[in-house]
């Protein structure tokens, strides 16, 4: 299973923020964006306070799919 960040970047589009804005306003580091941006892996901590910024649920940001 892999990982997909897509959800979260939808979310981004549609709340009118950029990266930048993200990590501003959640805390999380320029480096965990670029991870998630390659569908790479981040801690619990980091998917947490993304949903806290954007006051949402992980099921809102990612979801896992079947590597082909």
């Amino acid at each position: 299973m892999a990982v997909s960040y897509k959800k979260l970047w939808k979310l981004l589009i549609d709340k009118d923020m950029k990266k930048k804005d993200l990590c501003a306003l959640s805390g999380i580091s320029p480096s965990s964006l670029t991870k998630m941006g390659k569908n790479g892996h981040v801690t619990t901590e980091v998917l947490a306070k993304i949903c806290k910024a954007l006051d949402c649920s992980v099921e809102d940001i990612m979801e896992f799919v079947q590597e082909e």
